[in-house]
């Protein structure tokens, strides 16, 4: 059934309104984690990034195997992601 509905534009959706937070983003291939500090239409940039090998329970306190990036900031395509949220196991209690 076709519907027509009305689009609205909301500013600081989506990664936009998780800008300064830590998130994990799962991705084709790999989960990162670490504070989003860009977001754009092909990349988010991510400071302090690890890549999460294993996460364990997801309501843990941290992740079960994660390593670092290694790198000042991490570029990740938009293309990849598949969906992303706060990183609870990088925020301190």
């Amino acid at each position: 059934m076709k519907r027509l509905v009305n689009v609205v534009d909301v500013e600081k959706d989506g990664l936009e309104s998780l800008l300064g937070q830590y998130i994990q983003v799962w991705c084709l291939n790999y989960i990162y984690a670490g504070k989003l500090i860009g977001v754009n239409t092909h990349d988010v940039v991510l400071a302090e990034a690890v890549v999460v090998y294993e996460t364990g329970k997801l309501g843990d306190k941290q992740f079960k195997l994660a390593e670092s990036a290694g790198v000042e900031e991490l570029f990740i395509r938009t293309s990849a992601i598949e969906s992303y949220a706060l990183a609870l196991q990088l925020i301190s209690p």
